[in-house]
């Protein structure tokens, strides 16, 4: 899967920062192709999700097309959020600039202004990048998360499912739906039962987290074991799918 070929760009990658700020106006935001997907359009062709509206953006996911035109190559990329994206670059041929083309079944990182094209979403990439780390895959994930988190006010898993609000307070001063440590309830059960296995080595795997929070929907224990690995509550032990937490009790 990761020996796909992927030539190189000229020019290096800009580091992504999200604001944390709605007034201020948004850098690179990482995203997820679903978010793009939904993303309600906005004056001329400008994006928004909720009252955010989008500049720049980024998402990581899996060449399924590569088609090199004289003046572009056109991608389909997909991160298993949604339908994939449609994905243009531009080829300067006056400067003699190398532009990167990655391979069908390559990950890719791609950073872009997202257009509408004839009634067709597309991602105006400004970089394409291959990714030969599979934890920058894992890292982008919990950067959407975050992201969003700061600048809606809300926490969000992957899909922009609302998992639980940062607004509004209860009369014990802390926000609705949010434990007196900061994490939202469904955060702190999860939590709760990565301590209860703490006392292992390995911690406790992904199935028995599961099994004990059947309850729950996947989504929203995805959703909470990023958040609370992003935050330093947990971390991963013998792989990326065991965990244990960072103050027990």
């Amino acid at each position: 899967m990761w020996s796909q070929v992927c030539s190189q760009s000229t020019g290096g990658f800009t580091s992504h920062s999200a604001v944390t700020s709605k007034n201020a106006a948004l850098q690179i935001l990482p995203c997820t192709v679903s978010q793009l997907l939904s993303a309600s359009q906005v004056d001329k062709g400008a994006f928004a999700i909720g009252d955010l509206e989008l500049n720049q953006v980024s998402v990581v996911g899996v060449v399924r097309e590569c088609s090199p035109l004289a003046t572009s190559v056109r991608y389909s990329v997909d991160d298993m959020t949604g339908p994939p994206l449609n994905v243009k670059q531009w080829v300067n041929t006056e400067d003699g600039a190398i532009v990167a083309v990655a391979s069908p079944g390559s990950y890719v990182k791609v950073t872009g202004n997202p257009r509408n094209i004839r009634g067709q979403r597309y991602l105006m990439a400004m970089n394409i990048r291959c990714i030969e780390d599979l934890n920058e895959i894992t890292s982008h994930m919990l950067e959407v998360v975050q992201a969003h988190m700061q600048l809606s006010g809300k926490v969000y898993d992957v899909n922009m499912n609302t998992v639980a609000s940062w607004s509004g307070s209860s009369g014990s001063g802390h926000p609705k739906g949010v434990l007196k440590n900061g994490l939202s309830s469904i955060q702190g059960q999860v939590l709760y039962e990565i301590r209860k296995s703490s006392d292992r080595d390995v911690g406790i795997s992904y199935i028995d987290l599961k099994t004990q929070l059947h309850h729950l929907r996947v989504a929203d224990i995805r959703s909470s074991l990023a958040f609370l690995l992003n935050e330093g509550h947990a971390f991963l032990t013998i792989d990326e799918h065991h965990f244990k937490s960072t103050d027990p009790y």
